[in-house]
């Protein structure tokens, strides 16, 4: 499940150091997942919070372990186009949580009005690139690092709430 990541979570991520509230599974947070909390940090900062397109920890449904992140790396642009990033920590990984997580984060884009979701994987990241495949996205291009990919819609409504 999703979870909108707050100020005070993220502080928490960035310090790696858990209020005891907080449900974090062995591992969590990863370099990346303080990498991104960072970023929201400054987002939230410099422009206020960025919610509805901002951090999300992916939660295991069964115990509510926080096991990895995903989230938008801004508003969306003129044009309607948002870029995402996800990841989640090595124990966690091929059991289907970053899929699930990415195919409602898209399911939430596209609610929220979004045209164009674009992501990328480096070329020797296969499993992100599936993960991407397997939520639709379609391969975009590639360059001398990274493959990258995106999804399109038409007729997106802005009025429809969140599926998560």
């Amino acid at each position: 499940m999703l979870h909108p990541m707050t100020v005070s979570e993220a502080e928490r991520v960035v310090a790696g150091a858990s209020d005891g509230s907080a449900r974090w599974a062995p591992g969590y947070p990863t370099e990346e997942d303080v990498a991104a909390a960072r970023r929201f940090l400054g987002t939230c900062a410099h422009t206020g919070g960025p919610q509805p397109f901002g951090n999300y920890e992916i939660r295991r449904r069964e115990d509510g372990q926080a096991i990895g992140g995903l989230g938008f790396h801004g508003p969306a642009d003129e044009n309607g186009s948002v870029t995402i990033g996800y990841g989640l920590i090595q124990s966690a990984r091929g059991k289907g949580y970053a899929s699930e997580a990415l195919r409602a984060l898209l399911q939430f884009a596209q609610a929220h009005g979004v045209a164009c979701v674009k992501g990328d994987a480096d070329h020797d990241n296969l499993a992100s690139q599936h993960v991407m495949t397997a939520a639709g996205m379609q391969p975009a291009g590639k360059d001398a690092h990274v493959r990258y990919f995106e999804i399109t819609w038409t007729g997106t409504s802005a009025n429809a709430g969140p599926r998560f």
